[in-house]
């Protein structure tokens, strides 16, 4: 059993993937080909808004929306304190203070309230300006936009949308990578839409973000790249991922994203209610990037782990550190407390979940789950 089975979307898709990768060799324009505006277009269109630009990872993307922003040293950056190491990485990198937020307990998601609260406390105790918030769709499910754009708008702030985990995703209907002033998605293989290496993108509606951005992933070119306008950077969207994702993200659209939610929905009916399961508000839907569970304990959650792997069952813990707790963040004492997310590092373990997972493995993998529970 696969945790995401690439191999098998693979053997599905050959025979158009095989195509799309001769065709990007053959015509014999390896970066920036005409794959990749072909594909910016539709993921542009599919999302819902003016701009998509690609760059060479989901970190990249990240770290371009802050440089376009001119994110700099002496700004606060508001960061949940549950996810990747990246969401935070990119504010630090630019020399700017990420400020971590306690996440609720349901969703993963950044904590709306805790946010304000974070953000009073840094005007309040420290002399950072408060420049963005990085708003991240874990585990495929946007966050609580609703109320995240309130308070960014009533406190002057930029809103970025990480959805490096949420393509695909929505709320009513409207998708993820729309919500914030920009948002950005990561193309790993892994993720509900991926290539076969590393790639990205960026999104938003803003004509002079879109330009700068442009300019930013190709060493700050101006009219042309030997015209260097400002300090930028390399990061550009190999053809060939490019023909790749124009593959994948046909399937994608046509029947992936439905099957995902197939296999999430047998979870939910299978799975003992001893363990508890990710809740998606009404209105949302989820891209199901991970399906993540929670135990009693660490103790539980460790074991059931061991459990599954004696069964021969593959499952991930994310995240077994929270970010206020990664060394590289030592140096920042906000004085905040973050409970929830805490709890969750000790207790969450994400199952295999993906668009080809069959019923007798969903069923297998629930079994264990609640043989585990009653043994």
């Amino acid at each position: 059993m696969e945790f995401r089975d690439l191999r098998k979307q693979y053997q599905v898709l050959e025979k158009q993937m095989n195509s799309a990768m001769i065709q990007a060799v053959s015509d014999g324009h390896y970066i920036m080909g005409k794959q990749v505006l072909e594909l910016e277009e539709i993921l542009a269109d599919y999302v819902g808004v003016k701009h998509c630009i690609s760059c060479g990872n989901g970190t990249d993307a990240l770290l371009l929306a802050l440089m376009a922003w001119g994110v700099q040293k002496g700004d606060a950056v508001f960061v949940p304190d549950f996810t990747f190491f990246a969401s935070a990485e990119v504010v630090a990198a630019l020399g700017a203070t990420p400020i971590f937020v306690d996440v609720d307990m349901s969703t993963y998601n950044l904590d709306p309230h805790k946010l304000e609260v974070a953000i009073l406390e840094t005007r309040k105790r420290t002399s950072l300006t408060p420049k963005a918030v990085v708003a991240v769709d874990l585990f495929g499910q946007p966050a609580d936009y609703e109320r995240i754009r309130k308070i960014v708008t009533q406190y002057g702030l930029l809103l970025l949308e990480d959805g490096a985990q949420g393509f695909g995703g929505r709320i009513d209907d409207r998708k993820a990578c729309s919500f914030g002033d920009m948002a950005t998605t990561s193309f790993f293989p892994a993720k509900p839409l991926g290539c076969y290496g590393d790639g990205g993108a960026i999104f938003t509606d803003h004509d002079e973000w879109a330009q700068i951005l442009r300019s930013l992933r190709v060493h700050g070119k101006g009219t042309d790249k030997y015209d260097n306008i400002r300090i930028g950077m390399n990061s550009r969207l190999d053809t060939i991922q490019a023909a790749i994702l124009l593959v994948k993200f046909e399937a994608f659209n046509q029947y992936e994203l439905r099957e995902v939610n197939r296999v999430a929905e047998q979870y939910r009916r299978l799975l003992p209610d001893t363990v508890i399961q990710p809740m998606v508000p009404e209105g949302y839907v989820s891209s199901w990037a991970q399906y993540t569970i929670q135990l009693g304990n660490k103790s539980e959650r460790d074991a059931l782990q061991a459990y599954l792997k004696e069964q021969e069952i593959p499952s991930m813990v994310y995240y077994p550190k929270p970010m206020h707790c990664q060394t590289a963040f030592q140096h920042i004492q906000d004085g905040m407390e973050y409970p929830v997310t805490d709890r969750l590092c000790s207790t969450v373990l994400s199952l295999p979940i993906h668009p080809y997972m069959s019923e007798e493995e969903i069923i297998r993998v629930s079994t264990a789950i609640q043989s585990f529970i009653t043994r």
